[in-house]
């Protein structure tokens, strides 16, 4: 019980401050350079840019019912997290001062925060227009990864997806995410114009943001985990098994085959290691007449072959 409570603290601290650095990307990156992100806050940036609300106001008003949804029909601990992440995001965002004043407009109603990050704003140039919309796609998906990683999500079209897989896992959520990043780089062609000239540039931004953003949270939550995956076939298998458990840490799983040319009896060993071994690995198979082996990459690894990489670092 103390290591489950232990374990949820850490937990909604890194969400703390995963909300946190969100809000920083949002005042430093996203606001000063005049163009929408994905999702429902994407959404809310050009109501912010076109009106003065604030995205921290907006982001509660349109999460709130859908986390209390989730929390009485899905996921309370999902929820619970989600709702953590939410009302961060919007205070630091209600607190800072940056983007009270992008858009020439008072969203906290004096226009001044209590954080002035105006020193800290990276302003596009005709030079590096391209580097807001990457820096911030990519610490996005970044902070995506680890929230979905621990339960928990950004809000909006996320928290949605969660109801929809629960109720309906046959449903493709992923066009709902389409079109509505399709709209809101649509909708960004007329938001950020100027006297009555409407602008391209923030359309292309704002796919390059959902683009990178997309990106580098797939690498979170598959990446990090990668491993490969050798199949064996060899007349060895007793020698080879012995030297991937004493050079390599890890073990093997042996499986019997047959040659369907010279219909001669051969075993397929299966095994799972770290990237950095493949030299390791091929070395060890190059020593054994007729043996030859494939490679396929895994895109996570489960069980036991933590515990294995563990004894691996620690040998």
């Amino acid at each position: 019980m103390i290591e489950k409570t232990k374990k949820s603290i850490v937990e909604y601290c890194m969400i703390i401050g995963l909300a946190f650095c969100m809000a920083l990307i949002y005042e430093v990156l996203i606001f000063p350079n005049s163009f929408a992100p994905a999702g429902i806050n994407g959404l809310a940036t050009i109501i912010q840019h076109l009106f003065g609300f604030s995205v921290g106001y907006m982001s509660i008003i349109i999460n709130i019912p859908l986390i209390v949804i989730v929390f009485l029909t899905v996921d309370k601990e999902f929820a619970l997290k989600t709702l953590c992440y939410v009302l961060i995001f919007s205070f630091f965002t209600l607190i800072m001062k940056n983007g009270d004043v992008v858009a020439g407009k008072a969203v906290n109603g004096d226009g001044e925060g209590l954080i002035n990050l105006s020193a800290f704003a990276y302003k596009n140039t005709s030079v590096s227009t391209i580097l807001a919309p990457i820096a911030s796609g990519a610490l996005n998906g970044l902070i995506y990864g680890f929230c979905v990683r621990h339960n928990s999500c950004t809000g909006g079209t996320d928290v949605i997806a969660r109801m929809v897989r629960v109720k309906r896992p046959e449903l493709n959520i992923m066009w709902v995410t389409f079109a509505l990043n399709s709209f809101v780089a649509v909708l960004s062609y007329f938001a950020y114009g100027e006297d009555g000239v409407f602008n391209l540039e923030p359309v292309l931004l704002c796919v390059m943001y959902c683009f990178v953003s997309s990106k580098m949270g797939d690498t979170v939550l598959k990446g990090y985990k990668t491993a490969l995956k050798f199949e064996v076939v060899t007349s060895y298998p007793e020698e080879i098994s012995q030297e991937i458990i004493k050079k390599l840490k890890h073990s093997a799983t042996v499986v019997h085959a047959q040659g369907m040319y010279t219909h001669q009896d051969k075993a397929l060993l299966i095994c799972v290691v770290n990237k950095n071994q493949i030299v390791d690995f091929e070395n060890i198979i190059r020593k054994y007449d007729g043996t030859f082996a494939y490679i396929t990459s895994v895109n996570e690894t489960v069980g036991n072959f933590k515990i294995i990489k563990k004894t691996n670092t620690e040998g």
